[in-house]
């Protein structure tokens, strides 16, 4: 029987006040990101940041789904290349998952429970195809089918990490769930919980398959009750990027406790706190890219490049640009709007406004709802380059 001990710390024990710093940064740049950002504007990078999120997420696991490939999946638009369709229904499990998470629609629990965590699994998995739903014991060479939602009911071994016994997983979670839920924590320490728990889930490692992708949309989910408002930033985009330095610190985490300057706990404290410190910088990282792309009067700047050009070669109409300006100025405009704004009758307004909906550069709830400013794959590169 393996001792709940054998997890601890749970919490980095040294450098509290160099951890504490990050925490006043990431709170503060997220706040600054937010505010500069109009309310419905904010939907539409929210959008693009959840096709970043499945991007580099699936990325990390080896799996390279293209930008435009993720689109095509979201329009039902599936590829004839049977490993590509694959990738393609992956990648739209990992965005429905997370408008869930967005949108409020996901589990009424704490995103450290095991239920909810669960949840995850359950919902991810189930909108898998069922190739992807069947792994192989490296030892045995067994096929293990992954049941959506359900803990993994063999023990495994992951490179060096041999986690948790299959028998003792809710016991595990139980004590991982007491410690991480947003109840327990001080709000000022709650960013550095969910760094934390970021390692001690994959640490646990409860599934059979898809623990990565979990342990990323519970930080994902956990981040968003934080009040830092991850939906404006991607923490897998910068996690991919820094992918070896991510592999590094998870398995200097992992480790045994180096000593008596080690910590009190069965693993090592400098590795969790090297882990936190990691995590937290990167958060921050991401946060500061994205406010540097998304700079008020360089993002309207780059839109207008945009449309200019695409004005003279005959591929926008005229009077676009003043659609795309309002809405990116005041959040949305009304549908009835757009022949005054463009300065045309009203049959060559309404013409222009779909033009404009059907290329995804303004997109609505409904056909006659207003609409916002969109941001499709085709011009990610020229209105957010980077």
């Amino acid at each position: 029987m393996k001792s709940i001990s054998s997890m601890e710390p749970l919490f980095p024990t040294d450098s509290q006040a160099q951890l504490a710093d990050l925490v006043v940064e990431l709170t503060s740049c997220a706040s600054h990101l937010a505010g500069k950002i109009p309310v419905r504007v904010q939907d539409g990078v929210g959008d693009l940041v959840r096709s970043m999120n499945c991007y580099y997420s699936n990325l990390i696991e080896g799996h390279n789904t293209k930008p435009r490939d993720i689109e095509r999946a979201m329009e039902e638009d599936y590829s004839s290349n049977v490993q590509r369709r694959t990738l393609q229904k992956e990648a739209r499990a990992h965005i429905e998952v997370q408008q869930m998470i967005d949108s409020g629609q996901d589990l009424n629990a704490d995103p450290a429970s095991y239920e909810y965590i669960r949840w995850i699994h359950k919902e991810f998995c189930r909108r898998l195809p069922d190739d992807l739903l069947w792994v192989e014991n490296p030892d045995t060479g067994e096929s293990i089918e992954v049941i959506p939602g359900q803990f993994r009911d063999c023990d495994v071994i992951v490179g060096r990490h041999i986690p948790i016994p299959a028998n003792e997983l809710e016991k595990f979670m139980e004590k991982f769930h007491s410690v991480y839920a947003r109840d327990r924590v001080p709000k000022s320490q709650y960013p550095i919980a969910i760094a934390a728990a970021h390692h001690r889930l994959l640490w646990i490692h409860p599934f059979a398959d898809g623990n990565g992708r979990v342990a990323r949309l519970v930080s994902h989910a956990m981040l968003l009750r934080s009040g830092v408002r991850s939906s404006l930033w991607s923490i897998s985009r910068g996690l991919a990027r820094t992918s070896g330095q991510y592999k590094t610190v998870l398995a200097g985490a992992d480790a045994a406790r180096k000593g008596d300057l080690d910590g009190r706990g069965a693993l090592s404290a400098s590795g969790l706190f090297e882990f936190v410190q990691y995590f937290l910088q990167t958060c921050i990282n991401q946060v500061r890219f994205m406010e540097s792309i998304l700079q008020p009067e360089e993002l309207l700047r780059r839109i207008t490049l945009y449309a200019n050009d695409e004005i003279d070669a005959n591929r926008l109409s005229g009077g676009a640009l003043a659609l795309l300006k309002e809405a990116y100025l005041t959040g949305e405009l009304a549908r009835g709007d757009a022949a005054q704004l463009t300065g045309y009758q009203e049959r060559r307004g309404r013409q222009i406004l779909a033009e404009l909906i059907q290329k995804g550069l303004l997109v609505s709830q409904g056909p006659r709802a207003p609409v916002r400013l969109g941001f499709p794959i085709d011009v990610v590169e020229r209105w957010l380059p980077g």
